[in-house]
């Protein structure tokens, strides 16, 4: 699990070792403050949140507690930021709105960097602010800066499915748009909400399987369907009538079908029309999806037509 952002995850720069934090004084031995007791107080970055559980500052005294010992049972995001830097202030109020709204299925805790520099220093932190988390008691995923709300509630979701979590998949109020715009037909609309989200979160499959969508949807209109397939079944050699055909057979759900008929043309073809024919049978692969099992098994017919 990483930050779709990053091609690399900032722990190949080491192995974040937080075995000195177990030793820590408890909080027993110091004078007890909002902040060792769990409490919410003032935020490193942002207010505080009121009495939230699902929110607390953590310091030393309280890390073994409340971070350590806590991710054992419930999933922990760990969030280093400080007062005065505009990323932090703008990013921790949004972590503290999520963790309310996950009603206790994952803890929010905060570090004030200025204040706990050794903690930092175990964490590694080279930015602020920079989002940990900690399953089990051990940091299995972290980025740095800020990412999109529905991109960090995916992340979330990914986190809680690692600690056992049974979450359901984050609605994207982004793909509803587009995909309303593609049912009414207002295809340039739904191509640019479908390429924003892209843009945000390029591995979304939900946004090129509707921007593949939406090319069908361009190449067909004005088509007659009856027509076009009894043409492909008249000309077998005219590559843009199979491709055509295979577009109507995939919006008709004979997707199958058009596998079939694309694997067939790479067969028959070479050069130029055989990369068109495949090139195409992939763009329509994008709107079922690779778990697909009718798609395993026309890239298995497609992988022994080329090769």
């Amino acid at each position: 699990m990483s930050d779709p952002r990053i091609t690399s995850s900032i722990f190949t720069r080491g192995a974040v070792d937080l075995s000195a934090l177990r030793g820590t004084a408890p909080a027993s031995s110091r004078p007890a403050t909002p902040s060792q007791t769990g409490a919410p107080t003032g935020a490193p970055g942002g207010p505080a949140t009121g009495g939230s559980a699902a929110v607390l500052d953590v310091t030393e005294a309280n890390i073994q507690s409340g971070v350590l010992e806590r991710s054992m049972t419930t999933p922990v995001v760990v969030f280093f930021g400080a007062a005065g830097y505009p990323d932090s202030d703008q990013f921790a109020p949004v972590l503290e709105r999520l963790a309310a709204e996950g009603a206790g299925q994952w803890v929010l805790a905060r570090v004030d960097v200025q204040e706990n520099p050794r903690i930092a220093q175990m964490f590694q932190i080279q930015a602020i602010p920079t989002v940990y988390a900690v399953v089990g008691g051990r940091p299995i995923d972290a980025f740095p800066g800020v990412i999109p709300e529905p991109q960090l509630r995916q992340w979330l979701a990914a986190v809680l499915k690692a600690g056992g979590v049974t979450v359901a998949e984050p609605e994207d109020p982004r793909l509803d748009e587009a995909d309303d715009a593609l049912m009414s037909g207002d295809l340039d609309a739904a191509e640019q909400a479908y390429r924003k989200i892209l843009a945000e979160s390029p591995a979304d499959a939900a946004a090129e399987a509707g921007l593949a969508q939406v090319g069908v949807a361009r190449r067909v209109a004005g088509a007659d369907p009856q027509a076009a397939l009894a043409a492909a079944q008249a000309n077998p050699d005219d590559v843009e009538a199979q491709l055509l055909a295979a577009d109507i057979e995939v919006l008709s759900g004979m997707a199958e079908q058009a596998y079939e008929r694309l694997v067939g043309v790479v067969r028959r073809t070479a050069g130029d029309d055989r990369d068109r024919a495949r090139q195409h049978l992939v763009s329509l692969f994008s709107i079922a999806g690779p778990d697909d099992p009718a798609v395993a098994s026309a890239r298995r017919a497609l992988a022994s037509a080329l090769f």
